[in-house]
């Protein structure tokens, strides 16, 4: 079982940026992709972006593409999203997930241990 503790959150205006934190604990972090997902007012949850246990292999929601960035620390056990020009359809709560295997897709079914969400909101 694998520990997942999401950080760095907050209220932040349209066209500004954040970068939010994933520390994991329990589980050989380095073995399995991670991911970032996020659910809005009203709406289901939504990958946001994945990447492979060796940080190699990075992948986006297309809402996001070119204005989120995935990176992991291995030696840190923490996974990282930097979110620039924000928007406030970005408001969500964000969630870190382990995937089970080294892939790290969009698909809910391929995580099997999710953090407690941290809250985002963007204000126009």
């Amino acid at each position: 079982q694998a520990q997942l503790v999401e950080s760095g959150g907050g209220l932040v205006q349209a066209g500004g940026s954040l970068r939010l934190s994933c520390a994991a604990s329990g589980r050989a972090f380095s073995a399995y992709g991670m991911g970032w997902f996020r659910q809005g007012p009203g709406k289901e949850r939504e990958f946001v972006a994945g990447i492979r246990w060796s940080g190699g292999g990075t992948r986006y929601a297309d809402s996001v593409k070119g204005r989120f960035s995935i990176s992991r620390d291995n030696a840190k056990n923490t996974v990282y999203l930097q979110m620039n020009s924000l928007k406030p359809e970005d408001t969500a709560v964000y969630y870190c997930a382990q995937s089970k295997s080294i892939d790290a897709g969009p698909i809910t079914a391929m995580y099997d241990q999710w953090g407690q969400g941290t809250q985002v909101t963007v204000s126009s």
